[in-house]
């Protein structure tokens, strides 16, 4: 099945929606964030700081956003109304962040955007991606947005495989989408709307909406032997 916009994300669920305007594949807007932030960036610094965080100045916060002690935010960058950014994250260049989002501790985020609700929880690694309406990434999951051979990410849908034309490409994760705790996303994966990754699982491909992607390796439960000296 080939992917559009409206398959993955609602659009009135960002105020950022002209950045699909016209593409045929939903990551062609992942290029484009750092043209549209020139055109539409106003500064303007709204938020609240708890303790003590750095904001560069070509950063537009909204109102009723905190941000924590700890946090940094290189810019250019626009963070929606009622926000949390808490301590330690890390919020580098071309990020757009939606209304009511969570950045949590030690997360980096680099040339995304989020939807209005999305959950980056904490000690995340978030890159060139785009997390839909209330998508939610776990403790320690990870979107990787670059291959081992540095060349361009493909991606197959419907039986195609496509030149994507970027580079770095991490994940589209459709609104309402869950991934578990140290979840590895890999470069150019799709996650449909309401779609679950359970924890520890490493994705590759397109996962449709609403279904379920687990581990099924079993366990193995040994006998503890006691150690030391051997008599």
């Amino acid at each position: 099945m080939l992917y559009s916009t409206g398959d993955l994300f609602d659009l009135g669920q960002t105020a950022h929606g002209d950045l699909f305007a016209g593409t045929e594949f939903p990551w062609e807007a992942i290029g484009r964030i750092g043209t549209y932030l020139s055109a539409h960036l106003r500064p303007v610094q709204l938020h609240r700081v708890v303790g003590s965080a750095y904001v560069g100045s070509d950063v537009f916060i909204g109102e009723g956003t905190v941000v924590e002690h700890g946090a940094m935010i290189m810019g250019p960058a626009i963070i929606g109304r009622n926000c949390r950014i808490r301590h330690g994250a890390f919020i580098r260049d071309g990020v757009i962040i939606g209304d009511e989002c969570t950045v949590g501790h030690s997360c980096e985020v680099k040339n995304s955007l989020l939807f209005n609700g999305a959950e980056v929880a904490h000690l995340n690694y978030v890159g060139d991606s785009i997390l839909g309406h209330r998508a939610h990434l776990g403790a320690g999951a990870v979107v990787s947005n670059l291959k081992l051979s540095r060349d361009n990410v493909w991606v197959e849908m419907d039986g195609r495989c496509i030149d994507t034309g970027l580079r770095m490409l991490g994940a589209l994760v459709g609104d309402g989408a869950e991934v578990g705790g140290n979840v590895v996303l890999n470069p150019g994966s799709i996650l449909g709307k309401g779609s679950r990754v359970y924890p520890g699982v490493t994705w590759r491909g397109i996962l449709p909406a609403h279904m379920i992607a687990k581990n099924r390796s079993p366990q193995e439960v040994v006998v503890r032997r006691p150690r030391g000296p051997i008599s």
